[in-house]
Order: C-alpha cells, then structure tokens, then sequence
C-alpha cells in the first residue's frame, strides 16, 4: 500500500476556527508538559512553571532562590534574557522538572513547590550557553542542547554561527557529544532510541545521529533542507511522522517517513513582515528588527508542541509571545514520552 495513502496526516489540515485554548495571562509559555489526568506544566517567563489542572486552575509555581525575571519588551526580555527564564522542560524519574533555562545559562531541577537546585552551568570549565531543551532517555541519562554561546544569542542569528551542541549527563558526569551545530533547539528519540533528532532552528533544518552507546554517530540531515521556516519544537507521532513548529511563520508541519512535507495548521499574521525576514535569511542579513515584526495574534512565535489527553491526541501548542494555549484533536496520538 502507497505510505502517503496510509499515513493518517495525510490532506490533514487544522481550521483555525476550530482551535480550542487553555491558560489564561501566561508568560513565554514556551514548552509544555502533559500528565495522563490532564494537568499541563508550562514554562513561564516570571522564573518559573505555571501548573493548570484539568479544571484549568492554574498555580504559578516559581523557582525558589532564583532572580525573577521582571523585564518587559522585547528587546529586555527575548533578546538580552536577565534573570530565570524557563524553555525547554522534562519531567526526572521522580516527576520533578528538568529545565533548560534560557535566562541563567543553565539546567536546572526544580520540585513541584519549587525547590530549584542547579544541575549544570559550566561544561569543561566554560559556562554552557543558552540552555535551550533537556530530554530524558529510558537509561536515565539527559540530553541537553544548547543553542549558542554568543552574548546577546541574537547575534548569533545574525551571524549563522554553529557554536550550537547537544551535551550528555550520566554517571561519568556532562561532557559535549555533537558540536558545530546552527540553533541547535528542541530534540527527540525515536520509539527505539536508536536514533536522536535535532531542530537546527537557524540552520531551517532537522538532523539526526545515530545513538551508539554514548556517542552520537551518522549525523545526516533528515526530510528536506529547508523545511521553509526556522523549525523549533518537535514531537513523533505515533505513525513516524515528525511534526516541527515554524516559529516567527507560526506554521506547525510535519515530515512524513517518506520524506514529505506536510502543512498542519497555519497561523501566520502579515506576510510581508514573513517574506522580508525568509528573504534576509538566504542573504545572511537577519536581525532581531526583522524578527520582531513577524507573527500572527492566535499563537504568536510557536515555539513547541505537546501530545497529551487521555489518547496522545490532543496537541497542545507553545509560544513565546502568547498569553493562552492552543490546541485541537489529531487524527493519529504522539509518541508517549517518559513520565507519561
């Protein structure tokens, strides 16, 4: 049977107009983690985790000894990033949060009363970077990418630099295991662990290695070479499809198994602001100027999606610039994660 007949997401597409919401006045709600009972934990820019029950209640619970981040604007709070500022989350074996905060260049794990205590800041002596996303593997070990070293991390976009790399933590302690990589972002394994893929969100690509042991092997870019946006967050389902955020496009896509790229859900606002910023980039002339004048209004700069909902099919959406949650039903459920 021809796979693109077969695979659920094909001629799959969200209606704006049916997307439902979740959480009220949140911050930089970047990433998002589901529980089987319908609890969302999502990062949050005042130095902390916002928890929404399945009643949607909600409880910020910030990071206890931490510098709340305060700022305001732009240019404060997205570009220079002073004080805690939560990105990529992952719950341990014991149901705390791993964070890879964003703010103070560090991982970091904080209770669910908000106990914090800091995992990781330096690597071979150098402090790691922007903290970008953490991921737990079934042998317990964690997989942290960050994205650049450069100070403000814009200037790396302006640039193109690949100072970007993924760091493994286990027993032996944290040590650098792909390096040279563009935006290094959001990463994920798949079912067998086999293999590990990357969002190189400046690069517009998804990269994979092959997982030996503790090395990462093999690197090859997977799907196309530009997937037509800056891809952030990505997430399996469970046909192998890898669906991938376009932030600044506010565009969810997903690679197919064969190759394919397919549009799920378009959310972009002005076209224009869209059209100069994809032409700066194949003319290696970005700015945060450019940047910042992108976006739509329902979910502005999606950054990350979750699979949760008693079935995996409910798909919750993240961003940096919203204030709620998106979200609608799949036709087929996501990978579960550990903690699930």
């Amino acid at each position: 049977m021809d796979g693109r007949l077969s695979n659920p997401l094909t001629g799959f597409q969200v209606d704006p107009g049916d997307l439902r919401f979740v959480g009220e006045g949140l911050e930089r709600p970047e990433c998002i983690l589901a529980e089987r009972d319908g609890t969302l934990w999502v990062a949050d820019a005042r130095g902390g985790v916002m928890r929404i029950a399945a009643d949607g209640e909600q409880q910020l619970v910030l990071q206890k000894g931490q510098t709340t981040n305060t700022a305001q604007g732009f240019e404060d709070r997205l570009v220079m990033t002073k004080g805690s500022l939560p990105n990529g989350l992952a719950f341990d074996e014991n149901g705390a949060i791993l964070i890879a905060n964003f703010g103070t260049d560090r991982l970091e794990r904080m209770t669910r009363d908000g106990e914090t205590e800091v995992l990781l800041d330096e690597i071979d002596g150098r402090p790691i970077g922007k903290a970008n996303f953490v991921t737990r593997d079934r042998k317990g070990r964690l997989w942290l990418t960050v994205t650049t070293r450069m100070v403000p991390w814009t200037d790396h976009v302006k640039t193109m630099s690949h100072d970007g790399y993924i760091a493994l933590i286990d027993d032996r302690g944290a040590r650098i295991v792909a390096d040279g990589l563009c935006g290094t972002n959001e990463l994920r394994f798949d079912p067998e662990e086999e293999w590990l893929y990357v969002a190189e969100t400046t690069a517009r690509r998804i990269t994979r290695f092959r997982v030996v042991r503790d090395e990462l092997t093999n690197r090859e870019v997977y799907g196309p070479a530009n997937v037509g946006g800056f891809c952030d967050g990505i997430a399996f389902d469970a046909h192998g499809n890898l669906w991938t955020t376009l932030i600044m496009a506010d565009r969810l896509v997903a690679i197919t198994p064969s190759g394919d790229l397919l549009t799920i859900l378009d959310l972009g606002g002005d076209p224009a602001p869209l059209a100069e910023l994809d032409a700066a980039w194949d003319e290696g002339r970005v700015t945060p100027e450019l940047m910042q004048a992108t976006g739509g209004l329902v979910c502005p700069w999606m950054a990350s999606l979750t699979f949760g909902g008693p079935d995996l099919r409910t798909v919750y959406l993240g961003s940096l610039l919203g204030k709620r949650i998106p979200f609608f039903r799949s036709p087929v459920p996501g990978q579960a994660l550990l903690g699930w």
